[in-house]
């Protein structure tokens, strides 16, 4: 079983996934946070966007052949999709990204998609602003202290709009504003019942 976990910067993304790992007996898959370009990214996105997203997109790439080839039950943070139909979007439609750039960017993750394989069970974690603001704060990382809010809000909209219109695998949608599992761990016992109840097969 392969499950992935998608969201907003500051959505909760890694430490749902520590939890439901640890709960379910999965083995976790983290995005890479060591990102060499992210701290020059966020200093100067024009400069470095498309080096940060190239980066991304190898390791995202890296991870999805791994996960095609593994027997085991995985729990993802953050897809390969999301780094093509939200961040790079954005950044090329916010003028962020030259447009020769991210045609160059596209086109290698279109030659990358037939290698990916689908999640079984995507979980969005959709979280307003203010929860995403509140939530980087608290964990204090350096270089998101300059995100702006409208950044996020850009990426909120894409994230809906990919959900609604463009994914088209199975999904569940945890609203983070209602449901802040990190506060009340009760909730987690809620998701798990939601995500067994998401794997059954359809009649």
């Amino acid at each position: 079983m392969y499950i992935a976990i998608a969201g907003n910067i500051g959505s909760g993304k890694t430490t749902l996934t520590e939890i439901l790992a640890e709960r379910l007996g999965y083995k976790p898959l983290y995005e890479d946070s060591d990102n060499p370009y992210i701290g020059d990214f966020y200093e100067d996105m024009n400069r470095w966007s498309f080096n940060l997203q190239i980066y991304f997109l190898g390791k995202r790439l890296r991870q999805a052949l791994d996960i095609r080839e593994s027997r085991e039950n995985l729990i993802q943070d953050r897809t390969i999709y999301e780094d093509a139909h939200i961040f790079a979007a954005n950044l090329h439609e916010s003028g962020l990204m030259a447009t020769r750039d991210y045609e160059t960017y596209m086109e290698v993750f279109e030659l990358s998609k037939g290698l990916v394989r689908t999640p079984d069970l995507l979980i969005y974690l959709k979280a307003s602003v203010p929860t995403l603001v509140s939530q980087i704060q608290r964990r204090g990382r350096a270089y998101e202290m300059s995100i702006q809010e409208d950044y996020l809000q850009r990426l909120n909209t894409r994230y809906d709009h990919w959900i609604e219109h463009i994914y088209r695998g199975k999904t569940l949608v945890i609203d983070v504003d209602k449901n802040d599992f990190i506060l009340d761990p009760k909730i987690i016992d809620r998701i798990i019942g939601m995500i067994e109840t998401g794997l059954k097969p359809e009649k």
